[in-house]
């Protein structure tokens, strides 16, 4: 089950109600932001113990993480199915990290989630938020690690350093994991055990069922 078709606001109301987001799904967001916000601060603590195990190599070991840090953006737009709602999933995250969980980052993460959110809506975005299959997921991973790649590249300096060519494929190939096989994994999963069934995505899989 592939979930195809979502449910679009109403144009007919225009625009205004294309933003008027039900309680229920404010409230969905707002879960997955500190659900995942605790596990990316987790994944921090993984991040510190990955680069001893990777010796020489350890300052790729963030590239390798990457994609983990961004698998709540595509989730989040595959269950409520309305543009911004990568964004806000992830920038609710890393509030949780660094205001509740103390993540040394700190404020600075709140960009990293509107870039990662951003970068991982851009396939969702590219289908007018209709495609949610395999191939949608997958290319919102790879456009979530070059958005990303291109911001903390910069902030890091990273093109000037060597093994550029080896953290470009590793965060593309963590991304493409992390961010969209793993999201979609647990979308299809949540989808399973009907918890979504009030949401979009539960409606459109019933839809896409021929279930009443």
């Amino acid at each position: 089950m592939t979930g195809t078709q979502t449910e679009l606001p109403p144009r007919e109301n225009g625009w205004r109600e294309a933003f008027a987001w039900p309680l229920k799904d404010l409230v969905v967001l707002a879960v997955l932001a500190a659900v995942f916000g605790f596990l990316y601060w987790a994944l921090v603590q993984a991040w510190g113990g990955l680069q001893v195990a990777m010796g020489p190599l350890g300052d790729l070991a963030q590239n390798v993480l990457m994609g983990g840090w961004i698998t709540v953006a595509p989730l989040a737009v595959f269950i409520v199915r309305r543009p911004g709602a990568g964004i806000v999933a992830e920038i609710g995250a890393a509030f949780v990290e660094f205001a509740f969980l103390g993540s040394p980052a700190g404020p600075m993460l709140l960009i990293a989630g509107l870039v990662q959110g951003g970068g991982a809506e851009i396939a969702f975005a590219a289908t007018r938020y209709r495609r949610f299959g395999w191939p949608t997921f997958l290319v919102s991973g790879l456009t979530a690690a070059v958005a990303n790649f291109l911001w903390a590249g910069t902030l890091y300096d990273w093109w000037t350093q060597d093994l550029l060519a080896l953290r470009i494929v590793l965060q593309l190939a963590s991304g493409l994991l992390l961010t969209g096989a793993l999201a979609k994994v647990i979308a299809e999963a949540l989808l399973r055990t009907g918890v979504l069934d009030n949401f979009a995505a539960g409606r459109a899989a019933r839809r896409s069922a021929g279930a009443p």
